[in-house]
């Protein structure tokens, strides 16, 4: 059948899928290490975007605020860059790399940050001679793009800034994108069976901070500055998401001629063998039969559930634009149906996606994906009987489409913050696959019970 994309018909936005792009530029600095991002902009952009951090990991990170008023939306907010930037150095000494991101007022203002930065630096090397911190200017204005965009650009903007190229050092890069921790630990235990030294970038393991018998606990991120710079010396890349962190993929790619492969997110068993498969062609390693008896659980516990409970279930998936693919493949493949897919901004490239081409030829009913969309076009769909829904895949901010349409939803993706540790678990990899077709499977089995739909299969099942 076919696979039509088109964007939404209205113009205003009600309930956004996607925050704004300075949030994935924050989400980005957050996973380096000794660093401490400045918002460029209203105290808001800062606040609000920690907020939804704080929800979704349950911790707190370190994002300071140039906190724009109303003179410097008028004069221009220079003078409060500076005050930040001394600031943040006489306050946190081990800090090394403070990113200013911009966001829409300042953008609009036309604030000088290149010329700000090297303003900076003269005074910093004069002040603090033995003190390196490296500031680098990151341009995410909100009018335009999301937090895909927003990660996109923090990620090549950090490389392009600090890859620096000396000798091999035999590792292979894996470009992350804007995925949860227990993906990154996931990831790390892929390449660990593989017994493939990693560079992973970004490394967010660390988000998931421990309680000392002290007391303390501070979440932070686990890639340093030396990770980034010593991404151009990598035996290869692989980038693990095309719209975040693609651009730093292809930039290491051109820039110092380290083969690159930008493939499909390891969700599921096919993308997993894939991503597998391409670990081998860029380092030479096997695959242990370590991995093969993983694979093999994986699709007996999918096995057990497609026919009886999966076939020909409906499905709406809204989110980012990798995962959402990754995660309608990983539908098809255990015989559910992706009907609809949600994406929250107008990247044009979305048209031009092999992927969607490759899911139309593998699909034998019509697949409506929309891009510019919000999540009042899934609640508009559903109950005006547009689509046939039979289960949500998406972040917590759609849970009350699910509650008041009385559809089964399971939570993936960011941010998830009404259901508890959600973020420590793996999407990826076989045991992703096999934990998310358990989670599938829950969700289905606890609405068939609370509908008293067929409920008595499960007694003997």
């Amino acid at each position: 059948m076919s696979v039509e994309i088109k964007q939404k018909e209205r113009l205003n936005v009600i309930n956004p899928i996607f925050d704004c792009q300075p949030a994935g530029g924050q989400f980005a600095a957050i996973a380096i290490k000794e660093c401490i991002p400045l918002v460029h902009g209203g105290q808001g952009c800062c606040t609000f975007v920690r907020l939804v951090f704080a929800q979704h990991f349950k911790e707190n990170f370190d994002i300071a605020s140039s906190s724009l008023h109303e003179d410097e939306a008028v004069f221009g907010g220079i003078d409060r860059i500076l005050d930040g930037v001394r600031t943040l150095i006489q306050r946190y000494p081990e800090v090394r790399i403070i990113p200013i991101i911009t966001t829409c007022s300042t953008e609009t203002i036309g604030d000088d940050i290149e010329g700000t930065v090297n303003k900076l630096n003269k005074e910093l090397k004069e002040k603090y001679p033995d003190k390196k911190v490296k500031l680098i200017p990151l341009h995410t204005p909100s009018y335009t793009g999301s937090q895909v965009s927003g990660y996109d650009v923090a990620l090549e903007t950090f490389i392009s800034e600090l890859a620096k190229q000396s000798k091999p050092n035999g590792k292979l890069n894996i470009i992350t994108g804007w995925v949860n921790p227990g993906d990154v630990t996931e990831i790390k235990h892929l390449l660990s069976e593989m017994k493939v030294e990693g560079n992973v970038l970004l490394d967010t393991e660390t988000f998931d901070a421990p309680t000392m018998p002290d007391k303390s606990a501070f979440a932070y991120g686990n890639t340093t500055i030396e990770d980034i710079e010593d991404s151009a010396n990598a035996l290869g890349t692989i980038a693990l998401c095309k719209y975040e962190g693609g651009k730093a993929a292809q930039f290491l790619e051109t820039e110092f001629d380290i083969p690159t492969i930008i493939g499909d997110m390891p969700v599921g068993i096919k993308n997993t063998d894939a991503f597998l498969k391409n670990i081998k062609k860029l380092t030479g390693k096997e695959i242990p039969n370590s991995l093969i008896i993983e694979r093999g659980k994986a699709i007996d516990a999918i096995a057990d559930l497609g026919h009886m409970f999966f076939a020909d279930k409906k499905v709406a998936i809204y989110g980012d634009p990798d995962l959402v693919i990754g995660l309608a493949q990983f539908c098809i493949d255990v015989s559910l149906k992706p009907v609809l897919l949600l994406l929250g901004d107008d990247n044009k490239a979305y048209k031009k996606d092999i992927r969607f081409k490759t899911i139309e030829e593998q699909i034998d009913y019509d697949l409506e994906v929309i891009t510019n969309a919000d999540l009042f076009e899934l609640q508009s769909k559903i109950e005006n009987k547009e689509v046939e829904v039979d289960l949500i895949l998406g972040h917590s901010k759609g849970r009350f489409i699910a509650i008041d349409n009385k559809i089964p939803m399971v939570r993936v993706g960011f941010p998830t913050f009404d259901r508890a540790g959600l973020w420590k678990q793996p999407l990826i990899g076989y045991r992703g696959a096999e934990q998310l077709a358990n989670t599938i499977a829950n969700a289905l089995f606890t609405h068939m019970e609370y509908t008293k739909n067929k409920e008595y299969i499960l007694n003997v099942w």
